[in-house]
């Protein structure tokens, strides 16, 4: 059967998608811009017409116009062929297997129910003058925010929103996988300000409710569904990404609220992670966006956690982090726009980078003019240490940290190697800190094209590259792609120079981030396993060799 991408591709040209997004000047039979990541200084953005591919050689970026969408828009594979379904007028049903369509059919019948739920929540809030009262005035929310961001009202009755939605035809199952009902089979939000979780392509899929009066939880979220994933799903990103890509930065809030009144506000780049711990994927999605990640977290012990947890994920993704703490006497964000809106603006553009934050945060919890504190500051230091990965900004982080403790740089270096190696030798407990991720960052990616677009289209035979070459076709134009944009004119000698080179350097990256595999496979291992001595022999040996 005649594949949907194929028919979709066929449908849509690259540049004008693309287009939409990035500036694109033809240069030669390619087209140009700057990259919509903001990493370039100069337009090393391209894509070929011609081959239906678009590289962005700054981030080491690639691929077809699927990709591009994910990429740019932060979402899955799927998410994007539905967008580009409905933009080219193909019907994917068409093209699904028996068990595809029953899955299809009711995640569709699950998104009418909640479009139709939102309706009636709105309607609901309107006809209600206590409620209207509430969100009006001591929310202190215009219709135009009320508006933009879905909010509406639930009945208290147990079965109001059920009785009104099986009239319109649709069962408990479909609500049910709506995550509208409750184990009892009824409303699951009562007598709660709904607000709605609206995905990247403006879809509702769930809500997080606010209760009205005492009782608790004071925020009800939608469980998990077929639709509602709560380590992806970023609350306010519909409303903020365009906002990102004009400005280029994100700000994340601890509170939905918090991003409601940003975005009235006038700072239209705020979002949420939504009730849940700050995950990869969330600061993946995010670094589609931007480099440009504002943290704007409470200073209390949690804020403080959550603010390591977020530094530590980031050192893996190469994103650099920064804090917004003036807030002016004010609690959190939502509280300092209460109190005056321009505060806010001037908060967030008042920031400091994370460690450095964090560093403060702990120096002023301890005495370090007393051993004990001493030790435990650089305890904490030399953890925050390892989790950046530039030698640049480590090296001065480490000439910080020793001024603040009196000491020389190379004691601080010698602990730090100390702790290493009984991080190597000690037990599970120990590796269960260190980062669990087995992603390869872009960085490697980067190199890996280079040398094989050397190794395809150089014309050099006996380049010693142990890569094994793509059958995919767009992968392989992509990679031809890199090659006339960055080697095409270079000699043959000066091929083998450069490969040589680059390949030292992805060995290098490579056995980091199998490192990092090798962690998190022994934190997944108990110590009687026979596979947790072999792994942590091969760790040992690649930590001394890399």
């Amino acid at each position: 059967m005649y594949d949907a991408k194929e028919e979709i591709k066929s449908r849509l040209a690259i540049e004008d998608v693309v287009g939409r997004y990035v500036e694109l000047k033809h240069a030669g039979r390619t087209l140009k811009g700057r990259s919509p990541w903001g990493v370039d200084k100069t337009p090393s953005f391209m894509v070929s017409p011609e081959k239906g591919i678009w590289h962005d050689f700054s981030a080491g970026k690639g691929g077809d116009v699927f990709t591009f969408i994910m990429e740019i828009e932060g979402i899955s594979f799927k998410e994007a062929l539905e967008k580009l379904a409905h933009e080219a007028g193909v019907e994917l049903k068409k093209y699904s297997t028996e068990g595809d369509k029953k899955f299809a059919e009711k995640k569709t019948r699950a998104k009418k129910a909640l479009e139709l739920a939102t309706k009636y929540y709105q309607a609901c809030l309107i006809k209600n003058r206590p409620v209207c009262e509430y969100v009006f005035y001591k929310r202190n929310l215009n219709r135009e925010t009320v508006k933009e961001f879905k909010i509406g009202y639930s009945p208290a009755s147990g079965t109001a929103l059920l009785d009104a939605l099986k009239k319109r035809g649709f069962k408990e199952a479909d609500l049910d996988a709506a995550g509208l009902l409750n184990r009892f089979k009824k409303d699951l939000f009562k007598d709660r300000m709904m607000i709605p979780f609206i995905d990247t392509n403006g879809e509702i899929i769930g809500y997080t409710a606010r209760i009205l009066k005492k009782g608790e939880p004071k925020y009800l979220n939608t469980p998990e569904t077929i639709l509602f994933n709560k380590s992806r799903f970023i609350f306010g990103l519909y409303n903020a990404k365009e906002a990102i890509r004009r400005s280029g930065f994100v700000v994340i809030v601890e509170g939905n609220m918090d991003v409601i009144s940003s975005y009235q506000a006038g700072v239209k780049e705020a979002v949420a992670t939504s009730g849940t711990a700050m995950t990869t994927q969330h600061l993946k999605i995010l670094s589609r966006l931007t480099s440009d990640i504002r943290l704007a977290y409470d200073g209390d012990e949690a804020g403080v956690r959550a603010t390591e947890r977020a530094v530590e994920l980031a050192g893996d993704l190469g994103i650099d982090l920064t804090i917004i703490s003036n807030y002016h006497g004010a609690k959190d964000p939502d509280e300092l726009i209460q109190k005056d809106p321009a505060l806010w603006q001037e908060a967030v553009n008042e920031r400091v980078p994370a460690v450095d934050w964090l560093l403060s945060r702990y120096a002023e919890k301890l005495d370090l003019s007393l051993a004990p504190d001493k030790k435990k500051f650089s305890d904490i230091a030399l953890k925050l240490l390892s989790y950046i990965k530039d030698e640049i900004e480590h090296a001065t982080y480490e000439e910080k940290i020793a001024q603040k403790l009196g000491v020389s740089v190379e004691t601080l270096r010698k602990k730090g190697s100390r702790l290493s190696q009984e991080l190597e030798n000690n037990t599970k407990k120990h590796f269960l800190k260190k980062p669990k991720t087995a992603l390869i960052p872009d960085h490697v990616k980067k190199l890996e094209d280079n040398l094989l677009a050397l190794k395809i289209y150089s014309g050099v035979s006996d380049l010693d590259i142990p890569l094994e070459i793509p059958t995919d076709q767009t992968k392989l134009s992509e990679l031809e792609l890199i090659f006339n944009a960055n080697y095409k004119s270079i000699k043959d000698l000066d091929v083998k120079k450069e490969a040589k080179l680059i390949l030292k350097r992805y060995e290098k990256e490579l056995g980091r981030a199998k490192i990092k595999a090798l962690q998190e496979k022994l934190a997944e291992l108990s110590e009687d396993d026979p596979a947790y001595e072999e792994t942590l022999l091969k760790l040992n040996h690649l930590l001394k060799n890399n």
